[in-house]
């Protein structure tokens, strides 16, 4: 009898210490998750603050290049403008007077080029009159003497979000001017929907587009710095993007969360 309480009592001490050690081990492992848990989640904070702080610092260099575009190179154009106009026309030869008029419509482009890209560096527009507007002004600008345009923006959107829709803003330049330079379009169609906290914002073009997998295989390369910056954007805003490719045409999805 006492044999068999003796194995009993062995047996309850072994699975205790069985249950103990065991107990222990899932602790330590817990207690290894979390610290590499925390350990990432420190890596990716850090990761983003250093993100913002170079998207700041590139903010700020654009406003800086705005500014002595605006009242140094703008200020030169119209006073060089003001002394051509000064010229009377009527008193020049013949082929001299067609080079004062060409003269002149140079400089009118100038000062209207000088001032669209001092306004998008700047988002002045944006500031004063929202996403929408600063995004279609962007398109009609860079856009619109090229190739057909058409812009379909949800008039629902009035977040005042001002570091979120810069950043947005400077997304959507990003893409349109990497399709521009790249894909060749004959059109561009941008459009946006907002809805439960996200905008989606839809590019719709028929040039030669990226499909989802070539984008998440160049963005991290050193050559494809519009697409890092593209990235780095993205995870600020905490956003996705999915590029498509349908029938006839390539079409780019932007969607970011908004509170």
């Amino acid at each position: 009898m006492s044999d068999i309480f003796l194995f009993v009592i062995a047996s309850v001490v072994m699975i205790l210490l069985f249950a103990s050690f065991f107990k222990l081990l899932i602790l330590s492992q817990q207690k290894k998750i979390n610290y590499q848990q925390g350990l990432q989640q420190l890596r990716e904070q850090q990761h983003k603050q250093l993100i913002e702080s170079a998207v700041r610092s590139e903010e700020e260099e654009r406003l800086r290049i705005a500014e002595q575009l605006h009242d140094e190179i703008g200020a030169l154009l119209s006073a060089a403008k003001l002394h051509v106009v000064g010229i009377k026309n009527s008193s020049l030869p013949a082929n001299e007077a067609k080079l004062h008029i060409t003269a002149k419509e140079l400089l009118d482009e100038a000062i209207q080029k000088v001032r669209s890209i001092s306004h998008n560096l700047h988002s002045s527009i944006l500031t004063n009159f929202g996403l929408n507007e600063a995004i279609a002004h962007f398109v009609h600008t860079t856009c619109s003497q090229i190739i057909e345009t058409t812009i379909n923006l949800d008039s629902s959107y009035t977040v005042k979000d001002s570091e979120g829709d810069i950043s947005t803003l400077r997304l959507v330049q990003e893409l349109i001017q990497n399709i521009l330079k790249h894909a060749m379009p004959t059109y561009l169609i941008i459009s946006s929907k907002f809805a439960d906290n996200q905008l989606v914002i839809l590019i719709n073009h028929d040039g030669e587009g990226l499909s989802q997998q070539e984008f998440e295989s160049l963005r991290y390369k050193t050559l494809g710095l519009g697409l890092r910056n593209i990235q780095n954007r993205l995870i600020l805003l905490e956003g996705t993007i999915f590029f498509q490719k349908n029938q006839s045409s390539f079409t780019i999805n932007l969607t970011i969360p908004k509170k």
